[in-house]
């Protein structure tokens, strides 16, 4: 039972990990979009921010699959 309620944790830590850093993501998004309607050049700053949490987010996607699969297979036996 401890597994599955560290797993159970592991996961909700992941999903809240997940939606704040797509908070931070759209920030650097709405002055890449910002710059795009202005016709302006975007901010270097702002395009890696971007990158950076993508990659970041991408990364925890991938892990809260494995936690979940993980807890999928401790559910079956």
């Amino acid at each position: 039972m401890s597994k599955k309620g560290d797993l159970k944790r592991a996961i909700a830590n992941s999903e809240r990990e997940i939606e704040a850093l797509e908070q931070k993501r759209a920030r650097s998004q709405s002055a890449l979009l910002a710059a795009v309607i202005n016709n302006t050049k975007p901010d270097a700053t702002d395009s890696e921010y971007f990158r950076v949490f993508t990659a970041l987010i991408d990364a925890e996607r991938e892990n809260l699959r494995k936690l979940t699969e993980e807890l999928k297979n401790l559910k079956n036996k």
